[in-house]
């Protein structure tokens, strides 16, 4: 593999180029000659960079080539991104100009083309540099593994509750909560990172017998950089208590009061230390009431500090290495997860060589298992990999010294594809939440994930975000049950401390000692309270900017932040607009020519998108959602040639999206169109998507104003490619509009529906398995009305549904039996409930939050019952069953 972000941004360039070349618009007859060069110039090269991406460890003139090489790379891919949306806003516009071109596109074709002619000359000399080093290679010998077959990673979870060795730590620690009568009791879990130490805590914090002893549970985590505010109104946060406000001696007040009378739970993990005091005026402020036997686990590396914190000897708890089957027994449950972690026998010796260099660390195990799961399963490839298992890096143990060995080996295996991805985890903080939604915005913004043709690049994206969590090198927090989905994650330290150290060696973005900061080489900012944008003057390289730990940037137009114009990524999500003009903060974003993603989410206070949004050429998601006050969207939205994603979404004051939508023709996911009244004459109506025929999620909102036309029943049928469909009904009353969703034409193709405030008594008509064959998922929620499904909704010798997901939320009236869904549902896998009181027979409870999931071995009954069926007749029968 080559070097993550030269190989990486390279092949997009190259794939860039030569749609370009290939194309007869204006911008590429243009500059042809340049193009075709520097595609010549960049394929020659890529042959290279394997080989000088291993040279590069031990020569500092290979180094230093490859870094010139990205500067030039980068430089490249903001030419032909100039090119493209300069090309597509005037093909839009039905002005070629060319024979009678402006002043300013001469200018800009005369620019272009000396910027190309330089590039190009440059890349010679790269290339030439290149050859004196390497050699005369032609190929490179392995894939990069960016080959058009991709695997889909979202199906197989690994389930940390199933780690070897776990049971036991557990019991141990459980009986010692559970024994106990002083009224607040301290537990300690020490041991060096990746011993699972976390996840020990974890499995205690979500137990059974846990839950039912304690009222209230809090986890807290601490980690390197805490702020002893940042974790007061965690606590309250948690505590469902009002967590507003700085006075420290306030918010410890209402913990208290949160607290009082209660048995409680706190988890406070990965402490690294307690030097400032913040540890004894919170332990002070807790209540301690003899009645209530009250518990506090502390994680950490250092048994000192939890000594400190309150645990005696007798209550520490030390995870111990795993011995040499119990640590054999993990990696087959990671590595051949695929088979329930049955291994090839074939494979059994050199895979317990590669265990026996992981020393018994968990996190060791695991990592190195999540890399071999995604490799073939091939005695010379697992031979490569046990030799390649560096043990190199300066440590102070030896299992130390293993884990971070496997988490170099992970990584150098990644194929460039998701190299480039993982770098992105290096903006955020330590034990950070990270929501899904962003970061994958974020990698289709910046353009290092792209669509394929078959799916979009959104789902690419996830697909890689699955992919990372897989190997073990990224965990998920949040997931949607029905099917793994990825929502919220979050890196292990020592694995983040190794991804800072790459995206230091790449340039990716700037550290001082670990600590991410705004310098005028960044690249990739994360905003913190701490940063300074000051530092960042001069910078003309930065392409995303995104708040992780705040939500005040102190924008003005004379800080150096407004004279960066690079940006393609720009999340000020949250972002509070208290001391910031808003007509300057306006005029800096529309400047951004380049921007790709621009996130405005929860923004309080804005009211309006300004007319120049027009000028964001290239903008390609625009997440307005959550806005409270935001009242309308400017006409000019709708000329914007790239829009891919718009999400107005549970914007109350906002009445309906302007004329004009039908122009979008690239849209793939609306979220919040508003059906309007038709007294509102310059709103888009539900006709007009019948010409996104790119739209692959449509998110519909409907109010007591809403007027559906008569032909607005058919327009979604058209939709052939639209794939997600949610209709919040919004508890309107009105019985014409009821009346009129019941008679809607949503496609056949529909996978999941989302069927919210519906005050129907029966489910529409058109939702039953006949009219979507191919839903696979479905949610109901929030009708106080509904109270039986229609009579064809349960399907019939004709059609029968093939949903494997369903979700039932606050629906009270609703008298169902459990009897009647899984007769009509054979491919029922997983369902969850909540307050629906009136059913009858359900495996989970109904009253509060339930959730079933069907047995494995009758799911894995039910695919060889399929296959026999599948090759049992003669060929007639099998087409006809596929």
């Amino acid at each position: 593999m080559g070097d993550p972000i030269t190989s990486a941004v390279a092949n997009l360039i190259v794939t860039d180029l030569s749609k370009q070349v290939n194309m007869h618009a204006q911008y590429a007859i243009q500059f042809e000659s340049q193009f075709a060069e520097m595609k010549r110039e960049l394929d020659r090269m890529r042959s290279y960079l394997t080989e000088a991406n291993r040279m590069k460890r031990n020569n500092e003139s290979v180094k230093s080539t490859l870094s010139e090489l990205n500067e030039l790379i980068y430089e490249a891919d903001d030419v032909i991104t100039d090119c493209q949306i300069r090309e597509e806003y005037l093909r839009m516009k039905g002005n070629p100009s060319c024979l009678f071109p402006s002043l300013g596109e001469i200018s800009f074709r005369y620019n272009t083309g000396r910027k190309l002619t330089e590039l190009n000359k440059e890349m010679v000399k790269m290339h030439e540099k290149l050859r004196t080093f390497v050699g005369p290679i032609t190929e490179q010998s392995r894939s990069d593994g960016s080959s058009s077959r991709r695997t889909r990673w979202t199906s197989h979870i690994f389930d940390k509750d199933d780690i070897v060795g776990l049971s036991e730590d557990t019991t141990k620690i459980k009986k010692w909560i559970l024994s106990h009568s002083e009224s607040l009791h301290r537990v300690g879990i020490v041991g060096m990172g990746g011993l699972g130490k976390t996840t020990v805590a974890q499995k205690i914090y979500h137990d059974i017998q846990v839950n039912a002893r304690f009222q209230k549970k809090v986890w807290v985590s601490i980690s390197q950089t805490y702020d002893e505010l940042s974790i007061m109104k965690g606590i309250l946060k948690q505590l469902s208590a009002d967590d507003s406000g700085t006075d420290k001696g306030d918010l410890l007040n209402r913990i208290r009061e949160a607290l009082s009378h209660k048995s409680f739970l706190i988890v406070m993990d990965d402490v690294w230390d307690i030097v400032d005091g913040w540890w004894d005026r919170i332990s002070k402020g807790l209540p301690k009431f003899t009645e209530h036997n009250c518990c506090i686990i502390i994680t950490s590396r250092n048994e000192d500090v939890v000594k400190r914190m309150g645990a005696t000897d007798s209550r520490i708890h030390r995870p111990r290495l795993l011995d040499e089957e119990e640590s054999w027994s993990l990696f087959c449950k990671v590595a051949f997860l695929s088979t329930n972690g049955k291994c090839n026998s074939q494979l059994e010796d050199v895979g317990r060589e590669i265990v026996r260099k992981c020393h018994g660390l968990p996190l060791a195990i695991k990592t190195t298992g999540g890399m071999l799961s995604s490799k073939p399963h091939s005695l010379g490839e697992w031979m490569r990999i046990c030799e390649n298992f560096r043990e190199k890096l300066v440590s102070d143990s030896v299992s130390n010294i293993s884990v971070m060995a496997s988490l170099q080996l992970s990584y150098d295996e990644l194929p460039s594809r998701l190299k480039q991805c993982i770098l992105c985890f290096s903006i955020y903080p330590d034990d950070h939440e990270i929501e899904a939604e962003q970061l994958v915005r974020w990698w289709v913004g910046e353009g290092l994930v792209r669509g394929d043709g078959t799916e979009t690049a959104t789902d690419v994206a996830f697909n890689h975000l699955s992919e990372l969590v897989s190997r073990c090198l990224v965990e998920a927090v949040q997931r949607r049950n029905f099917d793994g989905r990825v929502y919220s994650c979050k890196m292990h330290d020592m694995v983040r401390d190794m991804i800072i150290l790459m995206a230091e060696d790449e340039k990716f973005c700037s550290f001082n000692r670990g600590r991410h900061i705004a310098t005028v080489d960044s690249r990739h900012l994360g905003v913190m309270k701490e940063t300074t944008f000051q530092s960042l003057a001069g910078n003309s390289k930065l392409r995303a900017l995104l708040l992780t730990t705040t939500n005040f940037i102190g924008f003005n137009r004379k800080i150096a932040l407004a004279e960066i114009k690079t940006l393609r990524v720009l999340d000020l999500s949250c972002v509070k607009l208290d001391k910031i003009c808003l007509p300057d903060l306006w005029q800096w974003i529309t400047a951004l020519k380049r921007l790709v993603y621009l996130n405005l989410r929860d923004v309080a206070n804005l009211e309006e998108i300004p007319d120049s949004v027009r000028k964001l050429w290239g903008l390609q998601i625009l997440v307005i959602r959550e806005c409270k006050e935001l009242k309308r969207l400017p006409t000019s939205i709708t000329t914007l040639p790239r829009l891919a994603i718009l999400d107005v979404g549970g914007c109350p004051s906002f009445s309906c999206l302007p004329q004009g939508l039908s122009g979008l023709s690239n849209l793939e996911e609306l979220y919040g169109f508003k059906i309007p009244s038709l007294a509102t004459t310059e709103a888009c109506r539900l006709s007009e998507v019948v010409t996104l025929t790119q739209l692959r999620v449509l998110q519909l909102d409907i109010t007591e104003e809403s007027t559906i036309e008569e032909n607005d029943l058919a327009a979604l049928k058209q939709l052939q490619l639209l794939r997600v469909l949610s209709i919040n009904a919004g508890d309107c009353e009105n019985k014409d509009i009821i009346r009129k969703l019941d008679n809607l034409s949503p496609p056949t193709h529909v996978e999941e529906l989302y069927l919210r405030h519906f005050l129907g008594e029966t489910t529409p008509a058109w939702l039953n398995p006949i009219s979507l064959p191919q839903l696979q998922y479905l949610c109901i929620e929030d009708s106080r009305v509904l109270s039986h499904m229609t009579e064809n909704f349960w399907g019939d010798n004709k059609g029968s549904w093939n949903v494997e997901g369903l979700c039932l939320k606050f629906l009270p009236r609703l008298k169902e039996t459990w009897e009647t869904f899984q007769s009509a549902m054979l491919a029922l896998k997983y369902l969850e409930i909540s307050h629906c009181n009136s059913l009858e027979n359900f495996p989970c409870n109904v009253e509060g939050l339930g959730y079933w999931t069907k047995p494995e071995e009758e799911v894995e009954n039910k695919e060889e019952q399929d296959v026999i069926s599948c090759h049992g007749g003669n060929e007639g029968e099998v087409e006809e069953v596929h």
